[in-house]
């Protein structure tokens, strides 16, 4: 749609609109109506609608589905169900993607009841669900922890023709490692191996967080050595579930390494990970390995890694690690957030730390007072 802005901000597309020389058709308007919905500027997909109408243009099926969709996921469901009375007072019937356009908005709000109300109407008029039909209404039970019905929706997909393809199978696999139960994904997993279907980086991922989440980090390291194997690329996201686990089983060497592996990779680990395994290192009394851990990172991910290590240090009452911590940040110029400050000093008064207080204190202090001095050299 961007293409379709001149410099003045004007929708170069009404010039399309008003052109004696060029008269759009209905595939035109349904197209220009679609990329106005992607944007969310459903005043102007409105205007063109009518606009094609004053033209003498009817819409079809597919132009009044292309609307919905865009006020589906505008949370519009009142014009939703308006267009779809009108299209069908205008000979337009609804198809099985006009009532999954509405079924996908009202489950994105949670309201699965309605949505079920919406397949109903569909199969009242002798449409059948599709494959479509069946994952929102399986993702949306997933979401809601309810993978009993999932499953029996999964199951009722397979026995209508509708075949589940991975992403249908990554759902419930994940529905299943969100509630520990690691056998029946390991036994939905390997069925999609059976059946030809190619695990993606989320189906892996999912079985990964799941072992880790029980405490069966073996398992999610064989999972993770599969999905490299098998050409699948770990993101930043699959590293830090395995980190994580690791961690939890104080492998903290094998986690150290993986940490390292990803940073090879030029994979960003988030500040989860990054806190998780430099904690874990402080707990074990090993403070200059989590300190050297830092060195590999960008100015701005030190400083959020080390402000978030020292307010769970200090809440920890971990205080000469995160002492550490401090005075490395300052050492490096970097700017002590005012929160992790007060946490570190308030967690010394309530240990009588206050000669190790009094010593950070004093160290932020001169750092201020330099900057003060320097700013002013500057300025004169």
């Amino acid at each position: 749609m961007q293409d379709w802005v001149d410099r003045a901000g004007v929708p170069a597309v009404l010039e399309v609109v008003k052109s004696s020389s060029y008269k759009p058709n209905v595939h035109t308007y349904t197209v220009m109506i679609g990329g106005y919905c992607k944007e969310g500027k459903l005043a102007r997909a409105e205007m063109l609608l009518g606009r094609m109408v004053e033209q003498g243009l009817a819409p079809n099926t597919n132009t009044y589905t292309t609307l919905i969709d865009g006020h589906c996921k505008g949370g519009s469901f009142d014009r939703a169900f308006e267009l779809m009375n009108k299209m069908k007072l205008e000979g337009f019937l609804p198809n099985i993607y006009t009532y999954n356009a509405i079924v996908g908005g009202l489950c994105r709000k949670g309201q699965i009841q309605e949505a079920y109300k919406v397949v109903r109407a569909a199969t009242s008029q002798g449409l059948h669900p599709d494959k479509v039909t069946y994952t929102i209404l399986i993702t949306e039970h997933c979401k809601q922890g309810h993978i009993m019905y999932a499953l029996r929706l999964f199951n009722r997909m397979a026995e209508n023709g509708c075949h589940p393809d991975i992403g249908t199978y990554t759902t419930i696999i994940a529905a299943y490692c969100q509630q520990r139960q690691m056998e029946e994904s390991q036994k939905l997993f390997e069925k999609c191996h059976a059946i030809g279907l190619v695990p993606t980086k989320q189906t892996y991922t999912s079985m990964i967080a799941g072992y880790c989440k029980v405490g069966k980090s073996t398992s999610a390291l064989r999972m993770f050595e599969r999905m490299v194997q098998h050409g699948c690329l770990p993101d930043s996201i699959t590293y830090g579930a395995l980190i994580s686990g690791l961690c939890k089983e104080s492998r903290l060497e094998e986690a150290r390494a993986l940490y390292e592996s990803m940073l090879d990779k030029h994979l960003v680990p988030c500040d989860v990970t990054r806190v998780t395994l430099a904690f874990e290192y402080c707990r074990k009394e090993k403070i200059s390995i989590a300190v050297s851990m830092l060195d590999r990172l960008d100015k701005r991910q030190q400083a959020h890694t080390a402000d978030a290590l020292v307010r769970k240090l200090s809440a920890a009452d971990n205080l000469d690690a995160a002492s550490l911590f401090l005075k490395n940040v300052l050492e490096k110029h970097y700017t002590v957030d005012h929160l992790t400050y007060t946490s570190f000093i308030n967690s010394c008064y309530n240990s009588n730390r206050y000669a190790l207080a009094s010593e950070i204190s004093e160290k932020i202090s001169k750092r201020i007072s330099n900057f003060h001095q320097k700013d002013a050299t500057t300025i004169a």
